[in-house]
């Protein structure tokens, strides 16, 4: 297998090492995807209009259900190979591709219809109003038409990167970005297509990129790749893929349902423009997290092949590196925040009401955001090496456990600063919960050793 490469380096090579030539095509991959949705949103302030910034905000709780369907497949599949791969199971990991992409085109195209169908209460569900509707339903209808692309595109790539192709991985991901960048402001400025233009302008894009995968799986020489017998579902491999997915399934789903509470709350305390910012502040932060995510991308094939070999200091090592690059990542993203926040909003849009709100948003809901690096790579960290019920129950903890109650109570005694201030409240209580249940693991991979 080529690493672009060598399958055995991820056994041998410095960890180091091994962490930035994984990492960094990761990186570039998820935070240029990041960076052209903030550049549509750019586009999108720019050339439609304030309101159209608050109806895009709305479709945040859809993207995420789409995003959590995705999940469910491409990052258990993704894991499933790495682990495949260091216990020397070929013919396991080419099982595995043949489900993932049967299981994305049923799940892609499903998920799709229903949405389309039901689109119009989901989003008044939501927290649209009817200034709002046109913008946010403009947009769902299109994306909601490609979904089959979204799902095979992101979980075909996350597969390459995961079997020995992460430059690879990386160049499909700024193929498509270059493709977006192209033909969004052509579409919104040009052939004045607003916020429908952005939207096909992402499509198009991800339909080229699932050509490119579906390009790369079909070469003999692909060290996994499509062969005749391994599309067929099996239950077991489908078992397995969802075990390991259901984690940052769950996790989005979640995410989902706390936008919407956060969506409504803001709705209650201040209109559609507080919505607006919400939407402004996700992007910054989307921007930072995604560059972390980057980083679990590069460590999950170091661990999850090495956890699969029983190297468990090599294990160890690729984590606490990880967790030092992502708690350095947020840390850089809390200090944009705090110092920058108009400057950012105001790349967004004109709108001094929208830019106010942005920036006490901001300021706010980013002060615990160092902290965050850790309580992302942890989870992901627990993912990579199998341990499903744990990284399920760490993402939910933040969500489920603090945020949605913090966000139903600080409300109603802080206004607008309650809703702003329930994720940093989150943050802490979630991340003292991570590090006890990460301290009792190391402790029981140690015992491993030891044996």
């Amino acid at each position: 297998m080529a690493v672009d490469g060598n399958a055995k380096e991820l056994g041998s090579g410095k960890v180091g090492k091994l962490l930035i030539q994984y990492s960094f095509p990761a990186i570039v991959g998820t935070a240029a995807s990041s960076l052209y949705n903030i550049i549509d949103r750019v586009f999108i302030g720019q050339g439609v209009g304030p309101l159209a910034i608050s109806g895009l905000a709305l479709t945040f709780p859809m993207m995420n259900i789409l995003a959590a369907f995705g999940s469910l497949v491409g990052v258990g599949a993704s894991a499933m190979v790495s682990i495949r791969l260091g216990q020397h199971d070929r013919r396991g990991a080419t099982l595995i591709l043949g489900n993932a992409v049967m299981l994305n085109i049923i799940l892609g195209v499903g998920v799709g219809l229903t949405g389309l169908i039901f689109l119009n209460p989901i989003l008044y569900a939501l927290g649209a109003s009817d200034d709002t509707l046109p913008y946010a339903r403009d947009f769902m209808q299109v994306i909601l038409a490609g979904n089959i692309f979204t799902h095979l595109y992101l979980g075909l790539n996350n597969i390459m990167r995961s079997s020995g192709y992460p430059r690879k991985a990386m160049r499909t991901t700024l193929f498509t970005v270059v493709v977006n960048l192209n033909l969004a402001p052509l579409f919104i400025f040009g052939f004045k297509w607003g916020i429908r233009g952005a939207a096909l302008a992402t499509v198009i894009a991800q339909i080229t990129g699932t050509i490119w995968v579906l390009c790369h799986f079909t070469r003999i020489e692909s060290f996994v790749h499509f062969l005749p017998g391994y599309m067929r579902l099996k239950r077991a491999v489908i078992k397995e893929i969802f075990s390991i997915g259901m984690a940052n399934f769950l996790m989005l789903m979640t995410s989902s349902v706390v936008t919407s509470i956060v969506n409504l709350s803001l709705k209650k305390y201040g209109g559609d423009m507080a919505i607006g910012a919400f939407g402004i502040i996700n992007s910054i932060a989307g921007l930072v997290v995604m560059i972390v995510i980057g980083f679990n991308q590069g460590m999950q094939p170091i661990v999850g092949y090495n956890y699969g070999a029983k190297k468990f200091d090599r294990v160890t090592r690729a984590y606490r590196l990880t967790v030092f690059a992502g708690i350095a990542v947020t840390t850089f993203g809390f200090l944009l925040g705090e110092v920058f926040p108009r400057q950012l909003s105001s790349a967004f849009t004109t709108s001094k009401e929208l830019i106010d709100h942005a920036t006490l948003g901001m300021r706010l809901n980013l002060i615990m955001f160092p902290i965050v690096g850790f309580q992302i790579v942890t989870s992901s960290f627990f993912q990579s090496i199998g341990k499903a019920g744990i990284s399920i129950f760490l993402s939910l903890s933040r969500q489920v456990l603090f945020f949605i109650p913090a966000l139903l109570i600080l409300p109603h005694f802080l206004g607008l600063r309650g809703v702003w201030l329930s994720g940093p409240v989150s943050d802490i209580s979630s991340t003292l919960i991570t590090f006890v249940i990460l301290q009792w693991q190391i402790r029981k991979i140690k015992s491993s050793v030891s044996v």
